[in-house]
C-alpha cells in the first residue's frame, strides 16, 4: 500500500513511514494511493464480531507488511482493553430511525481515544524495532491532547509536547493534559485559539532542519493512522443497523474534519453510506463552504463546544483532493491561497462532488443548550455540547429528508468533560467516571507561551536535550 501527498511533491511512503511522518514534507497530508475494497460478503461477515476483530479486518489492507496479523491484533486488543464498555462503540436509539453511537468510553472520555490508543501502540512497536526516539508535537482544541498524552505518557523513546489554546478548553480537558506527572509529557498553553496552535505545529513541520534534528512526529488528525482507526466504528455501527443490506447515514460534529473524512473512506471501501452530514457550531466555515462554495476564514468565536472552535479544518484538504480527482496541483494552489488570503473558492465540479457526499448544518449556542435539555427529557440521554450539535443537525436533516435510511449521530465526548455547560443546559452536573476520581486534586504542570515559533522550538530543544 502506497501513500501519496495531497500536494504531490513529497516522497511516496508505506504505512509505517506514513504513520511516523505525519505531515508530508511538502505541507500536504498523506492519503492512500488507492482505497481497498470490501465486498458485500466481507462487510456482512462483520456482523456479530468483536470490535477488535472487525478492526483487524477493516484496517488490514491499509497496513501492508508494517505489522503482521498476529502483532496487529495484539496491538488492537491492548489499545482497547481499557475502554469502559465491552462493545467499545455502542449504539443507543434516540428516536425511530435515529441512533447515537457512544464514542466516549475510552480512558479520556472522547472519540479521539479510538485512534490515539491504537496509534500509541503502533508507535511503540515500530520504535522498539528501530531503536529510534521521536518528539511528538500535537495541537489540540481540547480532546486530542489528553488522548495523546494518555497514549504516550511514560514511554521511554517518546517526548510529547501538546499545544492547546490558553483559556479555551474546559477545566476537565485542561486538567487531563496538565496533571500527568510523567517526565516525557509537556503541556503548553498558547496565547490564541486552536488555529494559532495548529499553525505553529505546521510551521515546525515545515522547518526541515528542526524537524530532522528532533525527529518530529505528528499525531494530530493529520496523521493518516488516526483517520484509519476511526473508519472502523462506521462499519460496526452500519452493520449493526443492517448494512450492507441497507444504507445508513451519519451525522458528525465536525471541527478538523478528520472524523467525518474517515466516514468517506468507509464509503469508498464499499460501506453503503447514503449521506455524511457535517454538524458545525457557530464557527461554521464548513457549512458556509458547502453552501456558497467559498472557504473564508473568520474570527473564531468561543463556544460551549470548544473542540469545534476551528476555522482551518486541516483534513478538509483530503476531501478536496478527492473532490478534485487527485489533482495535487489544484489542491496546492488552494492551500497557497488560503495561507496568503484567508480564503479560496471551490470549483463548481469539485463543489458538486462534495455536495453529493456531504450535507451540512449549523447550530447556535441557544439551540445547543435546548437540544441537551430536550434530548434528556425525551430519552434520558445526557449529551455533551458537541454531541448535542450533532443531534440537532441530524434531527433537522431527518425532518427535511424523511425516509427509511437510519441516521447515526456520533457522540464524540462524555458530558462530564463539559460539566458547566451541561449543568447550565440541563440542571444536572454530570459526574466523572470513578476511574477519573481525583482529577481535580492533582497538581497541574504546564508552560504558558506566546504565539512565538522560535521560543517554542527553543523550549522543545531544551527539554529533549538536543
Amino acid at each position: 500500500m502506497n501513500y501519496i501527498s495531497t500536494r504531490g511533491a513529497a516522497p511516496v511512503l508505506d504505512f509505517g513511514q506514513t504513520m511516523l511522518t505525519g505531515l508530508a514534507r511538502d505541507g500536504g497530508l498523506y492519503v492512500p494511493a488507492e482505497v481497498p475494497q470490501m465486498t458485500h460478503a466481507q462487510i456482512a461477515g462483520l456482523a456479530g464480531q468483536r470490535y477488535e476483530d472487525a478492526a483487524l479486518r477493516i484496517m488490514r489492507p491499509f497496513i501492508d507488511d508494517s505489522f503482521d496479523d498476529a502483532e496487529l491484533l495484539r496491538l488492537i486488543e491492548t489499545a482497547y482493553a481499557g475502554f469502559g464498555h465491552a462493545a467499545r462503540a455502542p449504539l443507543k436509539q434516540l428516536a425511530p430511525g435515529h441512533f447515537l453511537q457512544e464514542l466516549f468510553h475510552g480512558p479520556t472520555l472522547a472519540f479521539k481515544d479510538f485512534a490515539m490508543q491504537l496509534i500509541g501502540q503502533l508507535f511503540q512497536a515500530a520504535l522498539a524495532r528501530s531503536g529510534e526516539r521521536v518528539t511528538i508535537v500535537g495541537a489540540t482544541s481540547g480532546d486530542t491532547g489528553s488522548a495523546a498524552i494518555e497514549a504516550f505518557r511514560g514511554l521511554a523513546n517518546v517526548d510529547v509536547f501538546i499545544l492547546f489554546p490558553q483559556g479555551r478548553v474546559s477545566d476537565v480537558q485542561r486538567r487531563q493534559m496538565t496533571t500527568p506527572a510523567d517526565a516525557n509529557v509537556h503541556a503548553i498553553a498558547v496565547e490564541g485559539d486552536f488555529d494559532t496552535c495548529q499553525r505553529l505545529l505546521k510551521d515546525m513541520f515545515n522547518d526541515f532542519a528542526f524537524r530532522d534534528r528532533v525527529s518530529l512526529a505528528g499525531v494530530n488528525s493529520i496523521n493518516w493512522a488516526r483517520v484509519l482507526a476511526q473508519v472502523v466504528y462506521y462499519f460496526t455501527a452500519a452493520v449493526s443497523l443492517g448494512a450492507p443490506h441497507r444504507p445508513v447515514s451519519f451525522t458528525v460534529p465536525t471541527g478538523n474534519f478528520g472524523d467525518i473524512f474517515a466516514g468517506s473512506i468507509a464509503r469508498a471501501m464499499g460501506l453503503p453510506i447514503e449521506r455524511l452530514v457535517i454538524a458545525t457550531n457557530q464557527n461554521d466555515i464548513l457549512h458556509r463552504c458547502l453552501t456558497t462554495g467559498e472557504y473564508r476564514t473568520e474570527a473564531v468565536l468561543p463556544s460551549i463546544s470548544p473542540s469545534m472552535d476551528i476555522q482551518v479544518s486541516s483534513n478538509f484538504e483530503r476531501a478536496l483532493f478527492h473532490a478534485y480527482d487527485g489533482d495535487a496541483g489544484a489542491v496546492a494552489q488552494l492551500m497557497d491561497e488560503l495561507r496568503s488570503t484567508g480564503r479560496f473558492t471551490v470549483s463548481q465540479g469539485a463543489l458538486q462532488g462534495l455536495r453529493a457526499l456531504y450535507a451540512s448544518g449549523r447550530v447556535g449556542e441557544d439551540e445547543t443548550r435546548a437540544t441537551i435539555a430536550r434530548t434528556l427529557a425525551a430519552t434520558g440521554e445526557l449529551l455533551c455540547p458537541h454531541s448535542a450539535v450533532g443531534v440537532a443537525v441530524a434531527e433537522a436533516h431527518l425532518a427535511a429528508n424523511p425516509g427509511t435510511v437510519p441516521m447515526v449521530t456520533l457522540a464524540t465526548a462524555h458530558p462530564a468533560k463539559f460539566p458547566d455547560a451541561v449543568e447550565a443546559a440541563s440542571g444536572i452536573r454530570p459526574a466523572l467516571p470513578p476511574r477519573m476520581a481525583g482529577l481535580f486534586d492533582r497538581k497541574e504542570r504546564m508552560t504558558n507561551m506566546a504565539d512565538d515559533r522560535a521560543a517554542l522550538q527553543a523550549l522543545i530543544l531544551e527539554r529533549t536535550g538536543h
